[in-house]
């Protein structure tokens, strides 16, 4: 079997790939009956020639390779058919600009394995970029408190060589007395709480948190079931809440009122309630002005995210009283950080820690008869033109128009 590593040909330009070097040539010393060739780009993170220094062939031609690893969406006019392809197409939520990719790909008799669809059979994720979007994350919002306050200078993540970079300029930075609240508990918080404990910022209880002040930064994770509620007043429980969260509104109101920064890293399901909403941060108690929002969900659960930032300009101001957005040190605004795309910040630490993933869980099922079902669930699309089973959900979205 032939694998082939894409170049990625998404704009704005992404520097990530599945394999690094190093990971690629472990790769092939675990499954010498595979084949790995890399298309050749000159954005990638890794060179062209520190592959070809491993021994792999780099070419302008995949198109004998039976399956194509990439990371962002495939331009349809580069999709080849009839091919197995693994890449985020964003299409399994029924997103409207992806639509016409996911039609293409059942009319080219594409094998589409989506990245995100690659769960344990608990639905888990068992590979993703969470972790990097919540390091780079968090440390976004640092940047973005140093610069409006005019507390420190931390450059953009971007120019650093890798995270042990990142947190050289971290320690470079003293953080004046604020209270921060962290939702979720997946990677994407776990990443973000790793800067903040590098950072050597206090954790504290929900109860301490929610009653004191303290004479030091310090922060609170708070799960689930600290910021939603039942609305009947019932105990509520968490994995009810991932299966149906329609009985439950926010519970987030305690912590607005005695949080300086929100670093939002919650998963966001549908009819979820929202965490704070438009008229709660209108509230004269509501206390919290900035807002580093890695899971970015637009017009949704955090009030203040009414459209996603660029690496490029990661900040902006939303202003409670007015509902829009003002300049991201502007008096009395909410500083905003809702870059969607944070992991291409890092490109190297999160490829390399994107192989690791894709070569323990995914590669092995090529070559056991996929034993644990792994590319059973994760198949979108089928060799002759059908969506499978799993995902039939799609149909209405693939007919639309």
């Amino acid at each position: 079997m032939k694998f082939g590593i894409i170049k990625e040909r998404k704009n704005p330009p992404d520097r990530r790939v599945v394999f690094s070097p190093e990971k690629l040539a472990e790769a092939r010393a675990k499954f010498p009956q595979a084949e790995f060739v890399v298309e050749a780009s000159e954005i990638r993170v890794f060179s062209d020639d520190a592959y070809r220094a491993k021994g792999f062939e780099v070419t302008q031609d995949v198109s004998d390779c039976d399956v194509l690893l990439g990371v962002k969406e495939v331009p349809i006019d580069h999709l080849i058919p009839n091919k197995k392809y693994f890449y985020f197409s964003h299409t399994i939520k029924k997103q409207p600009y992806n639509r016409k990719l996911l039609v293409a790909m059942l009319h080219k008799n594409i094998e589409m394995y989506d990245h995100e669809t690659i769960v344990k059979q608990s639905g888990a994720r068992l590979i993703g970029f969470g972790r990097y979007a919540g390091l780079v994350g968090a440390y976004n919002g640092f940047r973005a408190l140093g610069l409006r306050d005019g507390l420190f200078k931390l450059p953009k993540v971007e120019t650093l060589a890798d995270f042990d970079a990142v947190k050289a300029e971290l320690d470079k930075i003293s953080l004046p007395n604020i209270k921060i609240v962290l939702t979720g508990t997946g990677k994407v918080a776990l990443g973000a709480k790793e800067i903040l404990d590098h950072l050597q910022i206090k954790q504290v209880s929900d109860a301490l948190y929610l009653t004191s002040q303290f004479s030091e930064p310090v922060y609170v994770m708070a799960d689930v079931m600290e910021y939603a509620k039942r609305s009947d007043g019932k105990v509520g429980d968490k994995w009810e809440f991932y299966k149906d969260p329609s009985g439950y509104e926010s519970n987030f109101m305690p912590y607005a009122k005695e949080s300086d920064v929100f670093i939002a890293g919650h998963f966001y399901g549908d009819g979820a309630p929202f965490i704070f909403t438009r008229d709660d941060a209108k509230h004269p108690d509501f206390r919290i002005n900035l807002v580093a929002d890695i899971s970015c969900d637009i017009d949704g659960p955090v009030a203040s995210t009414i459209r996603p930032s660029t690496i490029a300009d990661p900040f902006y101001g939303y202003d409670p009283r007015t509902e829009s957005e003002v300049a991201f040190d502007a008096k009395n605004a909410i500083t905003v950080m809702a870059v969607d795309n944070l992991p291409c910040e890092l490109p190297k630490d999160a490829s390399e820690g994107f192989g690791d993933m894709f070569l323990e869980h995914v590669i092995p099922a090529f070559f056991n008869g996929d034993e644990r079902g792994i590319l059973k669930r994760a198949k979108i699309t089928t060799a002759n033109g059908q969506l499978t089973e799993r995902f039939k959900y799609l149909q209405d979205y693939v007919d639309v128009g």
